[in-house]
């Protein structure tokens, strides 16, 4: 075994390859949060500018849902609003 490949392995383990995961999984989880706080920006504009978050944060989950599938929960959701009275 060369000097270089026990240097670069360590119980069987390519310690390279593994470092260079985990600084892109580090790197990733930073951008990552950097967007979630740009998003909870973005949210606190619009709430500042009077539109109501929650009613937001549903319009950008049905938007990400095809027509088809919000139709199927919207069936549903008014079967069971009907099976308990509220409809």
């Amino acid at each position: 075994m060369s000097e270089e490949s026990s240097s670069n392995e360590i119980g069987g383990i390519a310690a390279d390859a593994l470092r260079q995961f985990v600084d892109r999984i580090e790197r990733l989880e930073e951008e990552k949060k950097a967007l979630s706080d740009d998003i909870k920006d973005v949210y606190a504009q619009a709430k500042s500018q009077g539109f109501d978050i929650k009613i937001l944060r549903k319009i950008i989950s049905l938007r990400k849902k095809d027509r088809q599938e919000r139709e199927e929960e919207e069936e549903i959701l008014a079967l069971y609003l009907a099976a308990l009275g509220e409809a």
